[in-house]
């Protein structure tokens, strides 16, 4: 017997109908294929990335950028959102300064690689220079949490104004998709106005640095934030390491189908959480080989933060605990169905 289809009998053999847990069982699943073991506890580590972008000064957003300083004060002050789901599930978050337009001192982890990205519609959003580092910031958060084997899983989130401007114009140029099927309202826009006026800045930015971008680093460079290039890179580094992770939102899933674009291998770690209201969330989850019938979550929510992620990660703890306590078939005298695979998600 090799190790799914042990995976396959100990999940069916819970006293319980096959399948009746339905998605929970095919991402519990997962889970215990990255770890290749069904006897470990959920470790997770919640890693938040702050950053700013440039393109705000095109008017895409309805809030300052002083927003994202002032929310990332109140996630490690514990007064945000994100704050309160990770306290309330008992998951320890990391909130990362990767390039808040700020400089006074960050109380959270301070890795700022500048004070945020330039306009990508005027110029590349960031340096090969300021790439290489924002990368390398999420690859050593990743590889600092998970060493000694501190934590077994990782969920990601972020805080940037003009972030969900930012991931549209790299799923943009990734796909050759029209800016009309994945541009969002993102942070408030409330008038058909200025949601066409966002789609436009899309579409003249990704014009603009056509002929340079020659590779996925490339589009996340030119077009991207910091907060995307870090998030991508610590999927890769979880691919690497044998580390499964939890995908938030709109943001989140733009990152990872770079990471999966870049390594085939992360689909392999990488667990949906929500279905967020932006338009082009279901079409970044199927680039990545996740179909929306595969999203346990459809709230409608668009915060950003990770907060998709962390109830993801609530509901993971818990089926991993349930299937850890409860009763077994086997000692019920009772013999589990044949051909009852739990199949894990692609």
């Amino acid at each position: 017997m090799d190790f799914e289809q042990e995976v396959d009998a100990w999940i069916n053999g819970a006293a319980k109908p096959p399948n009746s847990l339905g998605l929970l069982e095919k991402h519990v699943k997962k889970l215990l294929l990255s770890w290749g073991t069904v006897e470990q506890e959920l470790r997770p580590h919640h890693l938040i990335y702050a950053a700013d972008n440039g393109v705000v000064e095109e008017g895409v957003v309805n809030y300052p950028p002083s927003i994202t300083w002032l929310q990332a004060q109140n996630m490690v002050a514990g007064r945000a959102a994100i704050s309160c789901f990770c306290h309330y599930h008992q998951i320890p978050y990391s909130v990362v300064d990767i390039g808040i337009n700020h400089t006074e001192p960050f109380p959270g982890v301070q890795k700022k690689v500048a004070l945020g990205t330039k306009n990508f519609v005027k110029e590349e959003a960031m340096s090969r220079q300021e790439f290489a580092a924002a990368w390398e910031v999420g690859t050593a958060m990743v590889n600092s949490l998970v060493a000694a084997g501190q934590y077994n899983l990782i969920s990601f989130g972020e805080m940037g104004i003009g972030n969900t401007t930012t991931s549209s114009a790299v799923l943009h140029a990734l796909t050759g998709i029209m800016p009309e099927f994945i541009v969002g309202s993102g942070a408030g826009l409330n008038s058909s106005e200025a949601l066409k006026h966002k789609r436009t800045v899309v579409a003249r930015g990704v014009a603009l640095h056509r002929e340079n971008m020659k590779d996925v680093k490339d589009i996340l460079r030119c077009v991207g934030g910091f907060d995307i290039v870090a998030i991508c890179a610590g999927m890769v580094e979880c691919s690497r390491l044998h580390i499964p992770f939890v995908i938030d939102g709109f943001i989140t899933a733009v990152a990872y189908v770079c990471a999966a674009r870049l390594d085939r291998n992360v689909e392999r770690q990488a667990i949906p959480s929500h279905m967020s209201k932006e338009p082009g969330m279901a079409t970044a989850l199927l680039l990545g080989n996740i179909v929306a019938e595969d999203v346990v979550l459809r709230a409608n929510m668009a915060l950003g933060e990770g907060t998709g992620a962390v109830l993801m990660v609530g509901m993971l703890k818990t089926m991993l605990y349930t299937l850890q306590h409860m009763a077994r078939l086997a000692d019920m005298g009772v013999t589990p169905p044949a051909a009852t695979e739990v199949p894990a998600v692609s």
